[in-house]
């Protein structure tokens, strides 16, 4: 079995959009698919899918406690640009970029928060 989308909520898909937009061909994703105003997909290196979209159920959205999605990336030097390019564009810091033994030898990851709070990892082992 393997992973084949998450889904992300916002309130505002075309102002969250533009945070991922920047992003996302930092780490080789790319916008596949867009429903403004509901929702964007975005494909991630590997095939993998990422929904950003305002709830189903109409209610806001909100990050949830213990939640995080992991991206992985190439290299030590693309796990620091898409911390770089969050923060440029609106992410707050969450973990700045570094080794972090406590997760194995050769994790080295960053962590931010999108516009909506959501929290993502940049990793790269």
């Amino acid at each position: 079995m393997s992973l084949n989308y998450v889904m992300i909520g916002s309130n505002n898909v075309a102002q969250a959009r533009a945070f991922y937009d920047a992003v996302m061909p930092a780490i080789g994703g790319a916008c596949i698919a867009e429903y403004l105003p509901h929702a964007v997909c975005y494909e991630l290196r590997g095939g993998g899918r990422m929904w950003l979209a305002v709830p189903y159920n109409e209610e806001s959205a909100a990050p949830g406690n213990g939640n995080m999605v992991g991206l992985k990336c190439d290299s030590a030097h693309e796990v620091e640009l898409a911390y770089e390019t969050s923060l440029a564009h609106g992410g707050t810091d969450a973990g700045a970029p570094g080794p972090r033994p406590q997760y194995g030898p050769k994790f080295f990851g960053a962590y931010v928060r999108d516009i909506d709070g959501n929290k993502l990892s940049f990793v790269h082992f």
